[in-house]
C-alpha cells in the first residue's frame, strides 16, 4: 500500500485542512471543471506567473477569466500531462499518467510502419480508448451521491461519457463536436454552457451536489468565432505579429464570455459559495506567441507544449493568489476527492497529489506524490523537429531525452525558462541522474517505448518531413 493509499495518510490531510472545508461536510461542495482546448501559457490575459510579465497574452481580453484568477489562486508552474489532448484528458479522469494507462497519442494515432524509411525509429502502438475498468473521477462522486455531466470535447474514445461515471452528456464527441462539422465553434462554444447551466440549475433545485465538466473544442481561425469578436479583436491588431493572434485571441474571448455565463449563474443561485470552479487546459497553445517566452508549443515536449494555466476559486482558497508549487493534471483527481472530503482509499495506481494544502496555505503546502519528479512521455512524431521524446523535471532542471539521437538535454528553468541553453556537458552529474530517474520511472509504470527501425533510410527523410504538412492558415469569418 503507498503512502497515498493509506488511511493515515487521509487522516492527516483532514486535520491539516482549514476549518472551512470541514464545514462542508454535512452540505458537500460542487465542481465546475473547464478544459480548455490548446490554450497556452499566454492565451488569455491574465499573468500566469506574477514574476514574469510576458505569462500573459498581447492582443486577447479575457476579463471574466482575471475576476476568477483574481478571486482564486492561479498555478505559475502547471503542466498538462500530454502536449496532445487524448492523453491530457484520460489523466484528468483518471489521475493516471497517459505512460501508465498507454494512451499516449491523440485517436487519429496509428501504429507506426516499419517499413516507412524517414523515420529513425517506430513508435509504440497506444491505446486511444479510456478503459472502461479504469475509475474516473465522476464514477469516484457518483458513488458519494453527486450528479454528473460532461458537455462538450470528449476524445477519450467512442464509449459513451455514461459509461466512465458522466450520467448526462452530449455524446463521445471529438474534434468535429456532435454534429461532427469542420467548425464547431462558435455554436458549441455557447451550446455546451448553456447546458451546463441547465444542469446545475436542476441539481440546485434538488439540493444535490454535482460535478460538471465542459470541456472546449479547437479553434484558431476566424470562422471558429464570432464575427462580432473577431472584429473586435482585429482592430487591436496593429502589427504582423497581432495579427497571426487575432484568430486564436477571438475564439478565446468567445470562450471567456462563457465563463462569464456561468458564474453569473452560480450566483443566480446562491451556490458560488459552495462550488469549486477550476480552469485548466489539455496542452500548450499551437503557435509560439500564445506560449509567451516559452519554447515549442503544442505536440512538442518543450515548455511552450506542456505549461499551461491552473485557476482554482472556491470555498478556503485564497483570493489573488499565484502559486509556486509545481503541479500537474494527474493532481486533479486526487484535489477534487479530497475538496470532496472523500473518505474511501482512491484507486490503485494514481499518480498525482492533493493541492488542498497549497490552496488553503496549510501546514504542508508540499504537493504528496508517489515520486518527486514530473514527467511526460512522448514517444511519438508530431510537431517536435527532433521526433519522439521524453522529458523530466526535477526542481530547477529539466531533461529532455530524444529518442532519434539516444542524447538527453539538460535546463536549469529557474534562468532559461526559453530552453536555450544545453547544460548536458557541463552538468554531466546531475544529467545522469535525472536520466537515471527517468528510465527507472518509465520501467515502473510499464511505459510503451520506441524501437529504432532497421528500414531507415537518410535519403529518404526528407521526404518524410515534407508529407508531415505544415499549419492551416488561419480564415477569415463567414460575414
Amino acid at each position: 500500500m503507498t503512502r497515498k493509499n493509506s488511511p493515515f495518510f487521509w487522516m492527516a490531510l483532514f486535520i491539516l485542512m482549514p476549518p472551512s472545508l470541514w464545514a462542508q461536510a454535512s452540505s458537500k461542495p460542487n465542481f465546475l471543471v473547464v478544459m480548455g482546448e490548446a490554450q497556452g501559457w499566454a492565451s488569455a490575459s491574465v499573468q500566469m506567473d506574477d514574476q514574469n510579465p510576458g505569462s500573459k497574452g498581447r492582443i486577447v481580453r479575457t476579463p471574466n477569466l482575471e475576476k476568477i484568477a483574481a478571486a482564486g489562486m492561479r498555478f505559475a508552474e502547471f503542466y498538462a500531462a500530454s502536449p496532445r489532448c487524448t492523453p491530457t484528458r484520460a489523466a484528468l479522469f483518471t489521475g493516471k499518467s497517459p505512460t501508465a494507462l498507454h494512451m499516449t497519442f491523440v485517436n487519429e494515432g496509428k501504429k507506426d510502419d516499419p517499413n516507412e524509411a524517414g523515420r529513425k525509429v517506430v513508435s509504440p502502438h497506444c491505446i486511444t480508448e479510456l478503459p472502461e475498468t479504469e475509475v474516473t473521477i465522476a464514477s469516484l462522486l457518483k458513488k458519494e451521491g453527486y450528479a454528473t455531466a460532461h458537455f462538450g470535447k470528449w476524445h477519450v474514445g467512442r464509449a459513451n461519457p455514461s459509461k466512465h461515471g458522466f450520467d448526462e452528456n452530449d455524446g463521445p464527441n471529438n474534434n468535429g463536436g456532435p454534429e461532427d462539422v469542420e467548425n464547431p465553434n462558435p455554436k458549441e462554444v455557447f451550446k455546451t454552457a448553456a447546458s451546463g447551466m441547465e444542469f446545475m440549475a436542476r441539481q440546485a433545485r434538488a439540493n444535490k451536489p454535482f460535478y460538471l465538466q465542459i470541456s472546449h473544442y479547437a479553434g484558431r481561425g476566424g470562422t471558429d468565432a464570432r464575427p462580432e469578436t473577431y472584429a473586435e479583436v482585429r482592430k487591436r491588431a496593429t502589427s504582423d505579429r497581432d495579427s497571426r493572434l487575432v484568430g486564436p485571441a477571438a475564439v478565446n474571448e468567445d470562450m471567456d464570455a462563457t465563463l462569464g455565463l456561468l458564474v453569473a449563474k452560480l450566483d443566480e443561485l446562491g451556490i458560488a459559495g459552495n462550488t469549486y470552479f477550476i480552469y485548466t487546459s489539455d496542452h500548450g497553445a499551437q503557435g509560439h506567441n500564445d506560449n509567451g517566452p516559452l519554447a515549442g508549443g503544442k505536440g512538442t515536449v518543450r515548455e511552450g507544449g506542456v505549461r499551461v494555466p491552473l485557476i482554482m476559486r472556491g470555498p478556503g482558497i485564497g483570493a489573488g493568489v499565484c502559486s509556486h508549487v509545481r503541479a500537474s493534471t494527474v493532481d486533479l483527481f486526487p484535489t477534487i476527492a479530497a475538496l470532496a472530503l472523500y473518505k474511501g482509499v482512491l484507486p490503485r495506481g494514481i499518480e498525482g497529489g492533493s493541492l488542498v494544502p497549497a490552496l488553503t496555505g496549510g501546514l504542508a503546502p508540499a504537493v504528496i506524490r508517489p515520486r518527486e519528479e514530473f514527467v511526460v512521455h512522448f514517444p511519438h512524431y508530431d510537431k517536435d523537429p527532433q521526433g519522439p521524446a521524453s522529458t523530466l523535471l526535477l526542481g530547477k532542471y529539466k531533461l529532455v531525452r530524444s529518442y532519434e539521437s539516444g542524447e538527453s538535454r539538460l535546463y536549469d528553468l529557474a534562468t532559461d525558462l526559453g530552453e536555450t541553453r544545453d547544460l548536458a556537458r557541463e552538468k554531466a552529474a546531475e544529467t545522469a541522474e535525472l536520466d537515471r530517474r527517468l528510465s527507472d520511472y518509465l520501467k515502473a509504470v510499464g511505459a510503451q517505448m520506441p524501437t529504432m527501425n532497421a528500414s531507415y533510410d537518410p535519403t529518404k527523410a526528407r521526404a518524410f518531413e515534407e508529407r508531415k504538412g505544415g499549419r492551416k492558415k488561419h480564415q477569415e469569418p463567414v460575414k
